[in-house]
């Protein structure tokens, strides 16, 4: 059984940062691509970062600069460290698998909610 679990969000000033993480069990997770998306109240889920099994990045033009995606292939966990956090940032986030061996793969964990207000 595929699990995702989202940890790390949260209520945070604007400027601020928080670092989102999520373990994965269940798949071969060094040979998987990873993502991570939010989706705000009223709008569309959106792809934020994504980071392939060999460390390749890409990026979101609105989180360029301010957020980092990694992964620590011993722990099973991506994270997505977020800087310079504005009020347009606050949505809930989630991380997908997206392949695994190369091959598709649509795995959601269940969201966790950033929020960026003073």
């Amino acid at each position: 059984q595929v699990q995702l679990v989202e940890s790390g969000g949260g209520l945070v000033q604007p400027g601020g940062s928080l670092r989102l993480s999520c373990e994965v069990s269940g798949i071969s997770f060094s040979r998987s691509t990873m993502g991570w998306y939010r989706q705000a109240p009223g709008k569309q889920r959106e792809l934020v970062a994504v980071i392939t099994w060999g460390g390749g990045t890409n990026y979101a033009n609105s989180v360029k600069g301010r957020f980092t995606i990694s992964r620590d292939n011993a722990k099973n966990t991506v994270y997505l460290q977020m800087n310079s956090l504005k009020p347009e940032d606050t949505a809930v986030y989630y991380c997908k698998v997206e392949t695994v061996f190369g091959m598709s793969a649509n795995y959601w964990g269940r969201g966790t909610q950033v929020t960026v207000s003073s």
